[in-house]
């Protein structure tokens, strides 16, 4: 059962959790989209929820799920329905574009009951910024075309009547005429191309620090140990110190690096002071070195 949490309380409650909903047949049928800026192929799966990842860890919040789903109408209402309900910030990629199988919006309205309606200053803003390929006659925006109403589908968002409507769409980057609808409070709706989904997750950052219990910076902290063991030579050790370091809010992670001759520990947690205390502890057992910068944890000759 759906909780009694209004869209406006979403909207304003602190933020410790997050999740993410990946959309999109291409995603799934491992077909690449084309960065239209650099031509080159991204894979959407793993750069934007690797980048969320990221982009959460740094920011101190704790990325609880991904979920990769086709275009699929009840798909994309259960799952949003589910994760706007269980966490305080959602965030989904892809689906959003002027073709028939963009069905992101019409599927989120449908989700929590409301309207499509046309937003005017999303609509203003794409006239105002969008360009025309080179050796194409400027598109007319005053004149109904099959065309036009492809275009009007990425500006036709899900909105609350009842509800400040400068809350429910958010234009966090000036250069862009997209926007971030937001639906229920906490259901941020972002394009699956990684470029511009990159723009406006870090865009978002103004808008949601205030929210943050440490908006001066990230409040999680992330050891990562380079061991030349094997995880089954380490597997016994770390399972007693996880049993030990879990009632202090600290994760430990045993990571292979397949083809290499180190493999990597880590330890998360919030207590810096803590995971401080127990890394020499940590390098000892495993026979390892901390890593201090990205790269150190690589092979290195005559190992």
């Amino acid at each position: 059962m759906a909780s009694a949490v209004t869209a406006d309380e979403r909207g304003s409650r602190k933020i410790h959790t997050a999740a993410c909903l990946i959309i999109g047949d291409e995603v799934l049928g491992g077909k690449a989209a084309i960065c239209p800026e650099c031509q080159t192929d991204d894979r959407l799966k793993q750069t934007n929820s690797n980048f969320m990842a990221t982009w959460c860890f740094s920011l101190g919040i704790n990325l609880k799920r991904i979920d990769v789903i086709e275009d699929d109408e009840s798909e994309i209402i259960e799952a949003v329905r589910r994760m706007s309900d269980r966490y305080d910030f959602v965030v989904t990629s892809g689906g959003i574009g002027p073709t028939h199988d963009d069905i992101t919006y019409q599927s989120i309205a449908k989700a929590f009951g409301l309207p499509l309606v046309l937003h005017q200053e999303a609509f203003a803003l794409m006239k105002k910024l969008s360009t025309t390929a080179r050796g194409q006659p400027p598109f007319n925006f005053d004149e109904e075309s099959p065309a036009l109403r492809a275009k009007l589908r990425m500006v036709e968002l899900p909105t609350d009547t009842g509800r400040d409507l400068a809350e429910q769409a958010l234009f966090p980057c000036k250069e862009l005429w997209v926007p971030v609808s937001v639906v229920n409070g906490n259901v941020h709706i972002l394009p699956g191309v990684p470029r511009l989904f990159e723009k406006l997750l870090e865009g978002l950052k103004p808008f949601l620090l205030p929210r943050l219990d440490n908006p001066e910076g990230n409040s999680t902290v992330r050891v990562t140990i380079s061991t030349p063991l094997s995880e089954s030579a380490v597997a016994e050790y770390l399972t007693e110190l996880a049993a030990r370091v879990g009632p202090k809010g600290v994760k430990v992670g045993s990571y292979p690096r397949w083809g290499n001759k180190r493999n990597t520990v880590t330890l998360v947690g919030k207590d810096k002071q803590f995971l401080e205390s127990i890394t020499p502890e940590v390098v000892h057992y495993v026979k390892g070195r901390l890593v201090t910068a990205e790269g150190e944890n690589d092979d290195v000759p005559g190992e």
